[in-house]
């Protein structure tokens, strides 16, 4: 079942809409890694139509990044069809995308993301009022419920293709859930087959072999991938080898980690500014890179204390070498 925008891969591997995280030059490197589908993180619809500025610099993509959604959120009918028909006119991405599942509290306090979970009503009116504010694809990104007790997730798949939904992201927690315990792919799969419209997997893919694993399980048209990206653009590469039956990379050499992280943190630079903000906000990716190398703590205690990229890069250096040394 195809995705309603163009992407040329079997089974799309998309990057998954996180605050903080699926920034541009976060996405552009995934990109380059092989990432079918980017998303922007998600954005406050009111914030939108306030023509809030760093809110709408969160709708900026370089055309590198097609095919690419934008995320939007609230609870508020009206305000949502007016953040779609601003982004639609203003930046024209492929799609847009609802988030029914972030479960933040101070999102889910304002009843957005999974917050909108506890209103099924309020679900269907958002989703009917964004469709009729764009020319363009509305998706949705959920979750199985608000919680154990209201977990429905073919139910309220159903409910939002009704309302016009033209694909289904089902991240298989409830929102009480939070990112504990496990993800129940067999939702995903129920939801496969209670659809017409594609379904996207998404919860627990931390691998390659997680993502070959979800697809088997459930038969879904596409796959997104989250945390399991921090630090680590090369699943994409590795998932589509094992997908079109290639043989596995060689995983990334601490070398190779390093160069990215930097390459990574030029965008940043070129697309955020050279100055300290740009750098403190950067110090978590710069740790995501170096996990699982030996000694990796004690380097990242001090990446988390660098104000230039300089320092991350000498930093680097002096880990090779030492490394070096040791072998």
């Amino acid at each position: 079942m195809q995705l309603p925008y163009r992407v040329a891969a079997e089974c799309p591997l998309i990057l998954a809409p996180m605050a903080g995280v699926s920034e541009a030059p976060f996405r552009q490197v995934c990109r380059r890694f092989g990432a079918d589908v980017l998303m922007t993180e998600f954005l406050a619809a009111e914030a939108i139509r306030r023509g809030i500025r760093q809110t709408l610099e969160g709708c900026e993509f370089a055309r590198v990044e097609r095919p690419i959604g934008i995320q939007i959120y609230g609870a508020d009918p009206e305000a949502m069809a007016k953040a779609a028909a601003i982004v639609t006119a203003e930046y024209q991405p492929d799609f847009i995308d609802i988030n029914f599942g972030c479960p933040v509290k101070k999102v889910v306090q304002r009843n957005g993301g999974s917050g909108c979970l506890r209103d099924l009503e309020l679900v269907d009116r958002i989703i009917r009022a964004v469709v009729a504010a764009t020319h363009l694809p509305v998706t949705v990104k959920t979750r199985s419920g608000w919680s154990e007790q209201s977990r429905q997730p073919v139910e309220i798949a159903l409910r939002m293709q009704e309302a016009g939904a033209r694909a289904f992201t089902l991240h298989a927690r409830t929102r009480t859930q939070m990112f504990s315990g496990e993800a129940d792919w067999d939702e995903i799969a129920r939801v496969v087959e209670a659809l017409d419209i594609p379904v996207i997997g998404n919860g627990d893919v931390q691998t390659a072999d997680d993502v070959v694993a979800m697809r088997g399980h459930t038969g879904c048209a596409a796959i997104m991938i989250g945390r399991g990206s921090f630090g680590n653009p090369w699943l994409f590469r590795d998932a589509r080898a094992l997908l079109i039956g290639a043989e596995r990379p060689a995983p990334p050499s601490a070398a190779d980690r390093f160069a990215v992280a930097l390459e990574h943190a030029q965008l940043a630079i070129a697309l955020q500014g050279d100055c300290r903000q740009t750098v403190i906000e950067f110090r978590k990716h710069l740790g995501w890179y170096t996990r699982g190398l030996p000694q990796a703590a004690a380097l990242r205690e001090k990446l988390f204390q660098v104000e230039t990229m300089a320092a991350a890069a000498a930093l680097f250096h002096g880990y090779l070498e030492r490394q070096a040394v040791l072998l």
